[in-house]
């Protein structure tokens, strides 16, 4: 497993508050290292109104460069990269997850000895994407193996080749089809196979228009905030992109977390926890009402904060 890094001279006053304590970013990014080991992200990062080295975060090109910095420098994943329009990860947020879903399962902190010390963990990835987030940091930070799954065949062939470039994640790191758009964890999860945990960032807006409006509207958000400007804002952006069913989907967020849910019962002696991250508050009432009508045995609520952000990870169990 790879040596992880963590810098502690020539960082920036972090933008980020309440990270798990194992975050690798709480103390913000190291912009001098970053750029050492990232050669390209130096055309993007400049001195701020503050006086510190920072990049345009409304402008998607760098911050699409930064997370390439971020996964060579501390997770020694190379050649990360995503089509032009596809989700852009926040890489703090993400590794979070990961922490937070570690916990859950008894894993003790990172170590490069942990791969000898801990049971193997096995993770499935619902809708990876294209940028196969999840299960990268999984598989860097405790060595667990992971499936990530997709409908999107274009999302799938990216995170192949970003599997391909980075050789220490052949065997660990697979990915599946889904086929049928109706369906979850059916035609992935296989006959005999048995998960710890599976993961799941859901599609939060119901339509294409809804999501490119809430796209618009959280780029001239922070563009704002933080004086910046973009350099198309009229454009989609990568930072707030999302191929196909990445960002939206028929019934949103809630009509998502309820497929997911009702499929899992389904699936219920194959998964040992079942999680998911959820956005909107009024989503979270109602996913519990309906694992409890389903009978799991333990649900768990995992607030998760960045910043003014706050979000939530679902997590229940039928075992």
């Amino acid at each position: 497993m790879s040596t992880l890094h963590r810098s502690k001279n020539n960082q920036t006053k972090p933008d980020s508050k309440g990270l798990h304590p194992r975050n690798l970013h709480q103390q913000g990014y190291d912009f001098p290292a970053l750029k050492k080991s990232y050669p390209p992200l130096a055309l993007y990062v400049k001195t701020n109104a503050h006086g510190n080295l920072s990049i345009a975060f409304a402008d998607p090109l760098a911050v699409k460069a930064l997370n390439a910095a971020l996964l060579k420098r501390h997770y020694n994943i190379v050649d990360w990269s995503i089509p032009e329009g596809a989700l852009c990860p926040p890489i703090p947020g993400r590794a979070d997850y990961i922490h937070y879903i570690a916990e859950l399962l008894g894993v003790g902190e990172p170590t490069t000895s942990l791969v000898n010390t801990q049971p193997k963990i096995t993770l499935l990835d619902i809708g990876t994407g294209a940028n196969g987030i999840y299960p990268l940091l999984a598989c860097q930070l405790y060595g667990w193996h992971c499936v990530g799954s997709d409908i999107n065949t274009q999302s799938l062939e990216n995170v192949a080749s970003i599997i391909a470039n980075n050789p220490q994640l052949n065997g660990s790191f697979t990915l599946r089809t889904q086929k049928d758009k109706h369906h979850i964890f059916e035609g992935i999860i296989q006959a005999g196979e048995f998960f710890d945990v599976s993961v799941c960032n859901p599609p939060f807006h119901a339509s294409a228009d809804e999501a490119l409006k809430g796209s618009m509207l959280k780029l001239n958000n922070l563009a704002r905030h933080r004086g910046e400007q973009t350099s198309n804002p009229t454009a989609p952006t990568l930072n707030f992109g999302g191929l196909d069913a990445e960002l939206w989907c028929k019934g949103g967020e809630q009509m998502f977390l309820k497929k997911l849910i009702k499929e899992s019962h389904v699936f219920s002696t194959q998964c040992r926890w079942f999680t998911s991250l959820v956005s909107k508050t009024d989503n979270v009432k109602p996913a519990k009402k309906l694992i409890r009508k389903l009978g799991a045995v333990d649900i768990r609520e995992i607030e998760m904060k960045q910043g003014n952000k706050i979000t939530r990870i679902l997590a229940w169990t039928f075992i």
